[in-house]
């Protein structure tokens, strides 16, 4: 029975979780809280560990949340579960897709309704980004502050021009795009959170 329900859980998920990533975060939350199956504070320390770790944040939080629910078996079918429906999906509206886009590429309704997504997904993301604001996580101005640099650096490449002609502005680019980098920001917050958070 366990076994159905995070099938059926994490199914829904997969097959409503339009923009994936991020924008699925408060659908999991959702389910995993109406089962009872943990806390808000392991969930927000499994999204933690999701970030993390190689893949998709999505399909990493199904497979922990199915370990520690109902162990390795748990994991495989709320893995497959919450991929299933893209996979499903994507084999069958792939060719519609392509022959869609050759055929009104030029349609200012086929436009407009895929601009019309991007903000959609936009919109999901800034929600799963509330979400994760919660006392349990920024626990003192310490906490914001490191935030507010991993935020500052995860977009400081996008107001640095690429076409610059300037080698100033180039090396300014080149340099702000090492410091962005997402597997440099998680190792620099994780010695942060390590030495300021650490017991003595």
């Amino acid at each position: 029975m366990l076994y159905l329900a995070l099938f059926i859980s994490f199914f829904k998920i997969g097959l409503f979780g339009f923009g994936g990533g991020l924008a699925i975060l408060s659908l999991i939350q959702m389910e995993v809280e109406s089962h009872g199956w943990m806390s808000e504070q392991e969930f927000v320390d499994i999204v933690a560990v999701s970030q993390v770790t190689p893949g998709p944040i999505g399909i990493n939080c199904a497979t922990y949340v199915g370990y520690t629910t109902a162990g390795i078996w748990g994991s495989v079918v709320a893995t497959t579960a919450i991929v299933l429906p893209s996979l499903i999906i994507m084999l069958s509206i792939c060719r519609a897709y392509f022959w869609m886009n050759k055929r009104f590429a030029n349609s200012p309704y086929f436009t407009q309704t895929l601009r019309m997504l991007r903000f959609t997904v936009l919109g999901l993301i800034a929600a799963a980004a509330l979400l994760l604001i919660q006392p349990t996580t920024f626990i003192d101005t310490t906490s914001w502050i490191i935030f507010a640099f991993v935020a500052f650096f995860t977009i400081l490449p996008n107001f640095i021009k690429k076409k610059e002609e300037s080698r100033l502005s180039t090396f300014n680019f080149q340099l702000s795009t090492i410091l962005s980098h997402p597997i440099l920001l998680i190792v620099l917050a994780g010695i942060a959170g390590y030495l300021i958070y650490a017991p003595a």
